[in-house]
């Protein structure tokens, strides 16, 4: 084969492998120009699992919550084996206030509650230490992937 099209070749493989990282269907949200590949916790049953019985987050990775309604919430690291930040965010996406580096938890109901400082429709859970490293502090925008609806506040 010819040198040209060797080049050719290797740059349309280029191209393709570099479209299919970028269609991941996967939503994102950004922090202080960070990017998070989320998952979604809009359910119930997913809001209660979260991240339990996992033993490792990738350093890009989190969970989103998106609750029903704007008011105080607060997490618990029950079978929890991964210490995380919990970050509470406002209907405006305005961050409310953020408990840092929690730890991992294996005593089941004993565990003890990590609450918000207000209401908070939204929660993002990421590994420990990365909210010290971005230097979140309340007032911080969360981002959301468009994909992602701003979910409205429903009437309690």
């Amino acid at each position: 084969m010819p040198r040209i099209h060797r080049l050719l070749a290797a740059f349309a493989a280029t191209l393709t492998l570099a479209s299919c990282a970028t269609a991941s269907n996967e939503p994102w949200v950004e922090l202080k120009g960070r990017r998070f590949t989320v998952e979604v916790a809009d359910e119930e049953g997913e809001r209660a699992r979260g991240l339990m019985f996992r033993d490792t987050l990738a350093a890009d990775r989190g969970m989103l919550f998106i609750h029903d309604f704007e008011e105080p919430q607060a997490y618990w690291m029950k079978n929890t084996r991964i210490p995380l930040d919990i970050l509470y965010f406002d209907r405006a996406l305005k961050l409310v206030s953020a408990q840092k580096r929690v730890p991992a938890c294996s005593a089941g109901d004993r565990c003890p509650p990590f609450p918000s400082e207000g209401p908070a429709l939204y929660v993002l859970e990421i590994n420990a230490g990365l909210a010290e490293t971005l230097g979140v502090k309340p007032g911080d925008e969360l981002r959301l992937d468009p994909s992602l609806k701003k979910a409205p506040a429903k009437s309690p």
